[in-house]
């Protein structure tokens, strides 16, 4: 980044007069105008400050917008095109806090030529998804299979784009055996994750997606052939990075769908970055120095929210006193989203931190309906309260009797990008390795991480060039887990 927070902070204080306000009057405004007066640049530091809070508001859709591009950039692809996998993500993939266990298929698609259909293939003994259709903020429209609208049956997911006045209903489609939804973006994106039965493989899952089909309602009755794209050896790029292309995404995102009602505010600050409805996004230099700088303080506080108690997360297991049993943290998602199904919007405020830095600054596609087999715990420090230095070695022991009916999984995250890190052998392990790894007596694994492996432990160990965050996971949690006394342990430094 070109400007530091503290050149920010060198800004603001040399150009706005000190004032004290102790004992002011309600009519004493401590000669304003001159004090105004005084302030230099004033369009450079309206600038910042509109791509500071722009940023951090139009995270979920940047998000979406970088999965379209890195299917037309890195896939040679494009909208409405079917992306999969014939074997799980590694280093190479660029993606928000995906798994390295499990064979993706997604999707990025518009509305904007009419209703669109998302074809979702029944369950079968084999394969079956789990995942989430969702607009352009990232916002749930529904989840599909066993746990979503179609209940493994298979489904036809019929997306209305804003003010479709179609010569069927939403009854008439209905009727007509499409799960149907109205939409208030034309821009929406898909990404299921492949649950296999019975001895099935990731070539399974990758058969399974190539079921997917995507087309408009006017061609139902002979939908053309969807195009597939495989990406497993293609290093594939779905991030947002915090430099001049974010406001790119931002342009991307409002040229491609509607301007809703909660987004007009942001939208008229947009102008002042050259960000404007129906126009080229050509910035100045000046526009792009102030986007910069504004970057840096917007990413300051979403990751603020990621690391601090209390604001993404919180402590999973605690005493009766509240305090912390563990370092391990699970997410916190802001008071009766989940229930909701993700909006971030209540009747009377969009929540703009909550969405951004509690959630859509390191997470893509929520669930509609929270559950679905999978429990996250976070972790940011070992058993000191001390934040993972990646240059020390540390030791997870996963107990034997680990509460998963499927597999464990734990794998280390860029602190910076929230994606692997890149350019490694191996960004996790998981229990589906068990037989490549060591165990101990007692069937538990001790798991390594840090910049090199301890002496006859490799094929325990992760590689640790950056710093770093961890995901644990346990697919298929046993019933009652939680209150069954297992705790999972800290990471312990072991030099």
């Amino acid at each position: 980044m070109r400007f530091g927070l503290s050149h920010i902070t060198l800004t603001l204080a040399l150009s706005l007069p000190a004032y004290s306000i102790q004992a002011q009057t309600f009519n004493d405004t401590g000669d304003i105008l001159a004090r105004a007066a005084q302030v230099e640049d004033i369009e450079y530091q309206i600038m910042v400050q509109r791509a500071t809070q722009a940023a951090i508001w139009a995270m979920p859709a940047t998000g979406m917008i970088d999965f379209l591009k890195g299917i037309r950039r890195d896939l040679g692809g494009d909208i409405n095109d079917v992306v999969y996998l014939n074997k799980p993500f590694d280093s190479k993939h660029g993606f928000l806090t995906a798994n390295d266990v499990t064979a993706y298929a997604w999707s990025s698609m518009t509305s904007e030529p009419g209703p669109l259909v998302v074809e979702v293939p029944a369950a079968t003994d084999k394969v079956s998804y789990f995942g989430t259709i969702v607009n352009a903020w990232d916002t749930p429209i529904e989840d599909v299979g066993p746990s979503g609208a179609d209940k493994g049956e298979g489904g036809k997911y019929l997306l209305l784009p804003p003010g479709y006045e179609g010569a069927k209903s939403k009854a008439d489609l209905e009727a007509d055996g499409y799960l149907v939804y109205e939409t208030d973006t034309y821009q929406y994106g898909f990404a299921f994750r492949p649950r296999l039965y019975n001895g099935a493989t990731d070539a399974d899952a990758a058969d399974y997606a190539q079921q997917l089909k995507v087309y408009y309602l006017s061609e139902a009755d002979n939908p053309p052939p969807t195009t597939y794209l495989e990406a497993s050896e293609e290093p594939y790029d779905s991030l947002p990075y915090y430099n001049h292309t974010f406001f790119e995404d931002v342009n991307d995102w409002l040229q491609g769908n509607p301007v809703r009602p909660q987004d007009k505010v942001m939208v008229s600050f947009l102008k002042d970055l050259g960000i404007e409805k129906g126009k080229p996004f050509e910035p100045t230099e000046q526009q792009l120095a102030a986007m910069d700088e504004g970057l840096v303080l917007a990413y300051a506080q979403m990751q603020r929210y990621f690391v601090e108690p209390g604001k993404a997360t919180v402590p999973l297991w605690v005493d009766a006193n509240g305090d912390m049993k563990t370092q391990w943290l699970v997410w916190d998602f802001a008071e009766g989203q989940a229930e909701a199904g993700f909006p971030y919007e209540t009747e009377t405020e969009v929540l703009v931190d909550d969405r951004a830095g509690g959630s859509y600054f390191w997470i893509t596609y929520l669930p509609k309906y929270l559950g679905g087999g999978t429990f996250y715990l976070t972790g940011l420090n070992d058993s000191d309260g001390e934040m993972y230095d990646n240059t020390k070695t540390y030791k997870l022991n996963v107990p034997a009797d680990t509460p998963a009916k499927d597999f464990w999984s734990v794998i280390v995250y860029s602190m910076e990008t929230k994606s692997f890190i890149r350019n490694v052998d191996r960004v996790g392990l998981s229990s589906r390795d068990a037989a490549d790894m060591q165990v101990n007596e007692d069937g538990s694994y001790d798991i390594y991480f840090g910049p090199k492996a301890p002496a006859g432990m490799e094929s325990n160990w992760i590689p640790t060039p950056e710093s770093y965050f961890l995901l644990f996971r346990l697919y298929g949690p046993e019933e009652g887990w939680l209150q069954s006394g297992w705790i999972l342990p800290d990471m312990e430094k072991v030099k």
